[in-house]
Formats: structure tokens, C-alpha cells, sequence
């Protein structure tokens, strides 16, 4: 039987939205800054050959170059001030956060709450300017190796990376704006609204290569029916949970007795969401993204990475693997489900799992079912997002249709509309408060006063 919570879910309208006022201000607030993010990606970086660089990035639309634009919203095919996108931030938040769970200083800062997590951020933020600095320069030094600048020098490389690097640090700015003052998670948007953006484009060239003859029409009707399955398979895993009994005892407080209850604790099958995707994805394109536009002149070390790590290759898909399944345990046991946080909150609450006891035995109870479940989740994540390499070696298809970019679409999607179920059950809550404390009113009546 349904909750009066899931009941109420299930009448909300677009008239309830309408009525709560906050939540359509963050609604508004939210896709103004998108679409600030969105007119960043057309200003060049100064001093670029723009039909050079549209020629090169033809060539490069359906590999890697197609990836990179996934994930800076074709910021990176027009060079535009955000061509780093807001993986420098990723990365470093990936830097911290295994700093974090080794270094005891940083671990010691953790635990101190609202204060500690203000340091960590300022450390995450100095880590993305160091790692922007870092990519922004070997982009410029590779754009001069391809012939893409109109006056190499100094002058072109200072002013690229400082371009670069403050369009980096501008869009955590808007995501972190977005998270505290608007609606869903700021950075997963900023990386949602670049996909949605290119989708347009990539259906154009696939479509166009049908009409070529390029691709069978079979082959097209396949990867449409593939994106609906593949849409609906994710769906269910992210909506996928175990859950774990709940026991509460009956307990005496003051001359009253309660009876009691039982609940239960849910566990997703993929507690840490799209993030392992988005880690393993970020990590991978760092020596990609410098190495694009140098053309042949690429050096010898990096050469052999590329020939090693590169798109398709065996290595590559097995790093990418590894990757995702080490940030589905480690997102998950440092973020996302804290086994002992829960078992803690358990045990305040009086809460027990028939057969175990409270405390320690709960805790290591807890990481055994999870660390279990998420077996079947980091194997789920790394067979979605190694569908488009298959796709992008078998086919040549625009990586587009399926993998990270659609478990990114939809988990993000999914996020932010429980986000706004969440702001209009809390207005519907308001709402109702309100009219029994206006009835209370109406029924109450002032008592004599006694002279």
C-alpha cells in the first residue's frame, strides 16, 4: 500500500507548481545560468584560425573529437572560452577525495562538519586551477604545433591559458551556483546540457549517413530500437533497490507506550549514480584533450599513449572498466552509502536488523550486502558505457547513442525531477500546515476573561 507521501506524489500537477513560488524561481534561476553556459561555448578563445579549426575538427567529429564535444557541449570544435569544460574540476574533486580517505590531516577535516568541507572545497578549487593551468597550456602549445593560431608566441599561449583556466573556474562558479540556488546538481547539468545540445547535430550526421549508404537502413533501425532499450534498461537499474528489513522496538516515553514497528532500508543497485561514469571519462580524456589538435606533431611519449590508451583500443577499454568499477566502491563507501553513518543513525533511532546487532555487527552487516549489490551496479555501468565503443569501432556511429552520454541524460534527468517532487511535497506540506493552523483559528474561541 502507497504512503500519504507516494499518494501525494502522485497528484502533483502543473498547477501545484505553479502555486509554489521558490520553486519556479529556481526553475527560471537554473535555465538562465544554462543558457549563459550555453552562449560561453560560442566566444573563441582570441588569436584562433576558425576555418582552420573547422576543417580540422571535421576530420575529428566522429572519434575522439566527438567525445571531447560531449563533454564540453561543442565548446571544444569552436575553441570557445570553455573548451575545458568542467572536467578540470572533476578531476580535482577525484584528486581530493582520494586524498581524503588516505591522508589523516585531510580525513581529520572531514569530520568537522560544515567547516572542514569549506577547506576541502578551498583545496578542490586550488587543485582545478592548478590542473586547468596545466591542460589550457598543453592546448595552446598544441594549437600552435597544428597551425591553428593566427600569431603563435608567448603572447597567443598567456593569453589562451588565461582564457581557458577563467572559463574553467567560471563554470564550477555557475555550478555551485546552481546546486546551492537552483534546481538539480550544477556540475551533472552543465555536462547534460552540453549533450542535449550536440544531439541534434550527431542524429543530422548519423541520418545523412544513411542516406549516403554509408550505414544499412537495417543498421539505423537497430541503434533506434538499441537507444529506446538501452534508455529503458538504465531506468530500471537506477530505479532498482534491496531492501533491508527494519526493526523497531516498543518503547515507553513518559506514562504513554508505543507499539512497535517495522520499516525497511533501501540499497540502489547503483547507490553512486552517473559519477563513476563521469570520473572514469574525465580521467581518460586528459591526455586526449592536450594531444587533439597537435596533429603530427605529437611527441614520442605521447605518441605511445595514444597508441596504447587511445579510443577502441584493448588497454583503454580495460582502464575504463577498472576505472568505473574502483569509483562505484569508492564514491559509493566515502559518499554515497557511509555503512557506519547508517549504522550509527540505526542505532540512535533504535533501530535493529532482525538477527544482527546494533552498532559494529550492523555496520559490517551493511558492507557486505552492499559491496554484494554493487557487483551487479559496476557491472551494469561498465557494460552501458562500453556500448558506444563497440558502436564507434563496429559501425562508425556518433558515440551519441548510447553509453555514458545517455546514462548521463537520463540519471540526470531522473535526479532533477525528484529534486522538484521533493520542493513541491515540501509546498504541498506547507500548504496543508497552513490550513489546519487557519482552521484552529476559526474553531477556537478566545476564553473569558476574568475580572
Amino acid at each position: 500500500m502507497a504512503s500519504a507521501a507516494e499518494q501525494m506524489a502522485a497528484n502533483l500537477s502543473w498547477g501545484a507548481l505553479g502555486k509554489a513560488t521558490d520553486l519556479r524561481q529556481r526553475i527560471f534561476f537554473t535555465i538562465g545560468l544554462l543558457i549563459v553556459y550555453r552562449i560561453g561555448t560560442y566566444i573563441p578563445v582570441p588569436g584562433i584560425d576558425g576555418t582552420a579549426l573547422r576543417n580540422f575538427m571535421q576530420d575529428l567529429s566522429s572519434g575522439i573529437g566527438g567525445m571531447l564535444n560531449m563533454f564540453t557541449g561543442g565548446a571544444i570544435s569552436r575553441m570557445g572560452i570553455f573548451a575545458l569544460g568542467i572536467m578540470p574540476y572533476i578531476s580535482a574533486s577525484i584528486i581530493v577525495q582520494l586524498l581524503t580517505a588516505m591522508v589523516p590531516q585531510l580525513e581529520q577535516l572531514k569530520k568537522e562538519g560544515q567547516q572542514g568541507q569549506k577547506k576541502i572545497n578551498q583545496y578542490t578549487r586550488y587543485g582545478t586551477v592548478a590542473l586547468a593551468t596545466f591542460q589550457a597550456w598543453g592546448i595552446a602549445v598544441s594549437i600552435e604545433a597544428g597551425g591553428l593560431a593566427h600569431d603563435p608566441g608567448l603572447f597567443f599561449k598567456l593569453a589562451c591559458v588565461i582564457t581557458l583556466v577563467g572559463g574553467t573556474m567560471f563554470l564550477m562558479w555557475l555550478g555551485e551556483q546552481i546546486t546551492a540556488r537552483g534546481i538539480g546538481n550544477g556540475i551533472s547539468l552543465i555536462i547534460f546540457v552540453g549533450i542535449v545540445a550536440e544531439i541534434p547535430a550527431a542524429l543530422a550526421q548519423f541520418f545523412s549517413q544513411g542516406q549516403s549508404g554509408a550505414l544499412p537502413p537495417a543498421v539505423i533501425i537497430g541503434v533506434m530500437v538499441m537507444v529506446v532499450a538501452v534508455i529503458a534498461f538504465v531506468v530500471f537499474m537506477e530505479r532498482a533497490l534491496r531492501k533491508i528489513h527494519i526493526q523497531y522496538p516498543r518503547r515507553q516515553v513518559g506514562m504513554k507506550v508505543y507499539d512497535g514497528g517495522s520499516s525497511h532500508l533501501p540499497v540502489k543497485v547503483n547507490p553512486a549514480g552517473v559519477i563513476p561514469a563521469i570520473f572514469a571519462s574525465s580521467l581518460l580524456l586528459l591526455p586526449v584533450t592536450i594531444s587533439t589538435f597537435s596533429g603530427a606533431q605529437t611527441g614520442p611519449i605521447m605518441s605511445t599513449i595514444l597508441a596504447y590508451f587511445g579510443p577502441g583500443q584493448p588497454l583503454y577499454l580495460l582502464f575504463f572498466v577498472a576505472m568505473i568499477v574502483f569509483f562505484a566502491y569508492f564514491y559509493t563507501a566515502n559518499v554515497a552509502f557511509k555503512v557506519d553513518d547508517v549504522a550509527d543513525n540505526l542505532k540512535n533511532q533504535n533501530g535493529f536488523i532482525p538477527g544482527i546487532r546494533p552498532g559494529k555487527k550492523t555496520a559490517e552487516y551493511l558492507e557486505y550486502v552492499v559491496n554484494r549489490v554493487l557487483v551487479l551496479g559496476a557491472a551494469y555501468l561498465a557494460a552501458v558505457c562500453l556500448l558506444p565503443e563497440v558502436l564507434r569501432n563496429q559501425f562508425a556511429i556518433p558515440f551519441y547513442f548510447g553509453g555514458t552520454s545517455v546514462l548521463i541524460v537520463v540519471s540526470v534527468t531522473m535526479d532533477t525531477i525528484n529534486q522538484v517532487q521533493s520542493h513541491l511535497l515540501a509546498h504541498q506540506y506547507e500548504g496543508l500546515i497552513e490550513k489546519s493552523q487557519l482552521r484552529g483559528k476559526k474553531r477556537g474561541k478566545p476564553a473569558p476573561s476574568r475580572r
